[in-house]
């Protein structure tokens, strides 16, 4: 038996645990049915669908046991899952069926009519239902037989998913994530975190997104641990799951986290068994991180990307506090350097742009030779983020290259500006863009989201970057917002708030 068939080997060792359960419904799958179901999948696949190692199966649905059915599938005969963003529009969704070309998409009901809308669509795909899907794998799981079917053999460089990135260009890039990948993060996360096969965990985050595949789930599964899968984030049941199930580590963006301290429910749990929280995706706001030290949940901050790991960079939860800010250190299997323009390494404290190697770096983009070369220099990955790295070794995000703008000759990062602007007992969220100035080149403008029941003015907050920040950081432009636009990742858009000013 191969080692990349993970529920192959745990079907030796524990094969009556459950692995995986989905909240709304209850259905639940032990590592041992995962086995026997991602055998019988593999033969179905085979010989009714005609799927073959390479092909690729896309799935337009939210968190579900079918996933986790079709990486078991995936890890018997290398087809290449690609999971679908289900926010996106149809035109949005044509793009990605045409570029990766799968031979079969499964789709959730509530989402066929955005396939539908596609005119070609019989020219891409072939589609399923992913109900009928799951009614036939219930169907084989109560006949309680065994299923039989021999692994293809793969290699540890064969693809394993396409995941689409949000991204800053016109069309999303498909990034290859491999069964390599996916070994050396599991091994760097269970490493780092200190996973056991008695962690239980939830998974709420979105399956078109590499953090709801690889900052806990696949951790998870290849050390014999339990998830449990909420189609989405509600932050009430959310807390309430981990208060009553005794989960022990959770993974979050800081979106997340404040609408779940914002949740009536947040008072009333008490999450004893809940070691820490885990936080990536964005730089999670210092007073947010104090607030749930009140709480007794330690935070580890942590560092990743699609094409990396994702589980690249991660800070101790007892240094929270003490490198309040920082991503902590690069987990075990990495290799780092901060660079200048030139690519020639920067000494400790300056800024620099973050390059990373090691064997959970992706080998590249789907059907784009060009962005992979751009992107991946002599094996070394260019992340695009300017970081710095202090005297310990601790390194602190500064902001993307992308996002930083140039007043008056001077480089301004709007991380530090916001960083600052987060301190202000009116101001909730915040975020600066770079706007087109005719004396100064570019200046910054504000979007800012007040507190509920608070009041500032533009003036005011102008004011009080005054003496904190020097002059070409400050603000020239305050616009007040309802809220700031996020993107599918729950990230701050900031492409949206330039369209917005173009």
């Amino acid at each position: 038996m191969s080692w990349i068939d993970w529920f192959g080997r745990w079907n030796m060792y524990q094969s009556q645990k459950v692995a995986v359960e989905e909240f709304e419904t209850s259905r639940a799958f032990t590592y041992g049915q995962l086995h026997q179901l991602g055998n019988y999948t593999a033969g179905w696949f085979a010989t009714e669908l005609n799927l073959a190692k390479g092909d690729r199966v896309a799935v337009l649905a939210e968190n579900c046991l079918e996933y986790i059915t079709l990486l078991g599938v995936a890890q018997k005969t290398g087809i290449i899952i690609v999971p679908l963003n289900y926010r996106l529009t149809s035109r949005e969704l044509e793009f990605m069926l045409g570029d990766a070309s799968p031979k079969i998409t499964f789709v959730e009901e509530k989402f066929r009519e955005k396939l539908e809308n596609i005119k070609n669509l019989g020219e891409l795909t072939k589609v399923r239902s992913l109900e009928d899907f799951a009614k036939r794998s219930d169907a084989f799981l109560q006949k309680q037989q065994d299923a039989a079917f021999e692994n293809v053999p793969l290699d540890e460089n064969d693809p394993l998913l396409i995941i689409y990135t949000s991204g800053t260009t016109a069309f999303p890039k498909g990034s290859i994530y491999t069964h390599k990948m996916m070994f050396w993060n599991s091994i760097n996360t269970q490493m780092r975190l200190d996973l056991t096969a008695d962690d239980r965990s939830i998974n709420c985050a979105p399956p078109f997104h590499t953090g709801g595949w690889n900052v806990l789930q696949t951790p998870f599964l290849h050390h014999g641990a339990y998830t449990l899968m909420m189609r989405s984030f509600d932050a009430g049941a959310v807390l309430k799951a981990l208060d009553q199930r005794d989960m022990t580590i959770f993974w979050a963006v800081p979106t997340m986290l404040k609408l779940m301290q914002d949740d009536p429910l947040y008072e009333k749990v008490k999450l004893e068994k809940v070691r820490y929280f885990i936080v990536g995706g964005e730089a999670m706001p210092i007073p947010l991180i104090e607030q749930w030290h009140k709480k007794g949940i330690f935070i580890r901050q942590g560092y990743g990307l699609t094409e990396v790991g994702p589980n690249v960079m991660s800070l101790n939860h007892q240094d929270a506090t003490r490198k309040a800010g920082s991503i902590g250190k690069p987990n075990f299997y990495y290799e780092v350097r901060i660079v200048d323009e030139q690519g020639t390494d920067v000494p400790v404290g300056e800024v620099g742009e973050f390059l990373l190697k090691g064997p959970t770096v992706t080998p590249g983009y789907w059907n784009n030779p060009a962005a992979t070369s751009q992107t991946i220099k002599d094996g070394w990955f260019h992340t695009g983020d300017l970081v710095r790295m202090d005297d310990e070794g601790f390194v602190y995000v500064v902001d993307r290259i992308k996002n930083m703008y140039i007043s008056g000759a001077e480089n301004v990062y709007p991380a530090e500006v916001e960083y600052l602007l987060r301190k202000h007992p009116a101001v909730d969220e915040v975020a600066i863009i770079g706007v087109p100035d005719p004396k100064w080149g570019e200046t910054g403008k504000a979007f800012i989201v007040i507190k509920k029941d608070n009041k500032v003015t533009a003036a005011e907050i102008i004011a009080y970057c005054s003496g904190r920040l020097a002059k070409y950081k400050i603000p020239k432009h305050v616009v007040f917002l309802n809220e700031l636009p996020k993107n599918h990742a729950g990230k701050i858009d900031r492409k949206k708030l330039k369209e917005n000013e173009s």
